[in-house]
């Protein structure tokens, strides 16, 4: 699924999150973060804002954009974990945030090793044998 959102002076934020009661794995990539059309020449930070391992929350900046220097920035699928919010630090915008979303569904039954392999299913490799000099 792709994701995209805007973040304006009006707009400073969006969160993704998703249902707590849904099983699945979600993992939210980021691509790109880019100014769009009616942006100004000035800073805009874009921060992320997630958990960490101890749950606790924490910002990170991820792009600093100006028109005349640098007005994308390519963030080569970042992989966060839901629910994570980008907010805009910094400059009015309008910067435009794009990626995808994947959901993997969680397998009910659970992994259970075969112990059951015969000696007939095993490859057998070669012994190794001494460099000849």
């Amino acid at each position: 699924l792709l994701l995209g959102c805007e973040l304006t002076a009006t707009t400073k934020s969006y969160t993704f999150q998703v249902d707590e009661e849904d099983n699945s794995d979600h993992i939210l990539a980021l691509s790109v973060v880019c100014l769009t059309d009616g942006a100004k020449d000035e800073c805009n930070v874009v921060e992320v804002i997630g958990r960490n391992h101890e749950n606790q929350e924490i910002a990170v900046p991820v792009a600093n954009l100006k028109l005349s220097c640098q007005p994308l920035l390519s963030l080569d699928n970042f992989k966060l974990q839901p629910p994570v919010t980008f907010r805009l630090a910094a400059g009015s915008g309008p910067v435009h945030v794009a990626g995808w979303h994947r959901i993997m569904h969680r397998e009910d039954a659970s992994f259970e090793e075969d112990d059951d392999l015969s000696e007939e299913d095993e490859e057998e490799l070669p012994p190794i044998m001494p460099a000849k000099k």
